[in-house]
């Protein structure tokens, strides 16, 4: 019975510093202001930072924007979030492994939001209900103090960046007897009252990876006129 109650209690240890491990490497937070990973696909376009809200107005570009941190170790959340698709987080660049899922928070998103925002360096949301100018700036502020950054799926009073996928096309159709294998779409981000930053991306690309289209921006009337040509 000595040894049996040895072994538990040895267990019991390594149980407890395996935690302790988890705990520390949470906190491990970066500093407010510093700049977190962003996915190489944005590069240019934005630079997500510690303390700092982003806005984006799809479920896939929000994704990209949780892969860049996640990618490089840090951990992530997504509060509210029912149809995350874990696959395609997955092909994108987030590590499940260190990505806390709060799929149906209903009423209590924010306070789910704020107790996260205490442990992880991002945290993606979509909020049940109208966020309030007042409520947006609690969490602004409590980011601020974590060293955390927030993404918004949908609208977010006096965010940082606001992002969003336009001119969405998809290649490979033909006239009908093809096959989609790639779509391009060009994201714009904004940032206050200085002109948008763009950018053209093949999400997904032919081979299922996402990245830059290497090609400069065009708009979608130039690319109809292009077809035409």
């Amino acid at each position: 019975m000595g040894a049996v109650a040895g072994i538990e209690r040895h267990q019991k240890l390594a149980q407890i510093e395996q935690l302790r491990s988890k705990v520390r490497r949470l906190e491990q937070k970066p500093g407010i202001g510093a700049e977190l990973a962003t996915h190489e696909a944005l590069g240019g376009v934005v630079q997500l930072r510690a303390g700092g809200t982003y806005a984006a107005d799809s479920l896939s570009l929000a994704m990209l924007l949780l892969a860049g941190p996640s990618g490089a170790g840090e951990w992530t959340a997504v509060v509210g979030v029912e149809d995350f698709g874990a696959e395609a987080a997955a092909e994108a660049g987030v590590d499940l492994e260190r990505t806390i899922l709060v799929p149906r928070p209903k009423d209590s998103w924010l306070e789910a939001t704020a107790a996260l925002i205490d442990v992880v360096t991002l945290v993606l949301v979509r909020p049940t209900g109208r966020v309030t100018p007042t409520v947006a700036e609690k969490i602004g502020a409590r980011l601020r103090t974590r060293g955390a950054a927030l993404v918004a799926l949908g609208e977010w009073p006096r965010a940082d960046v606001r992002l969003r996928a336009t001119e969405p096309r998809w290649v490979g159709l033909g006239n009908g007897d093809g096959h989609l294998r790639a779509r391009r779409m060009v994201v714009e981000a904004v940032r206050g009252t200085a002109p948008p930053r763009r950018t053209a991306l093949w999400f997904p690309a032919e081979d299922g990876g996402m990245r830059r289209v290497l090609e400069p921006v065009k708009g979608i009337a130039d690319l109809r006129k292009q077809e035409s040509a």
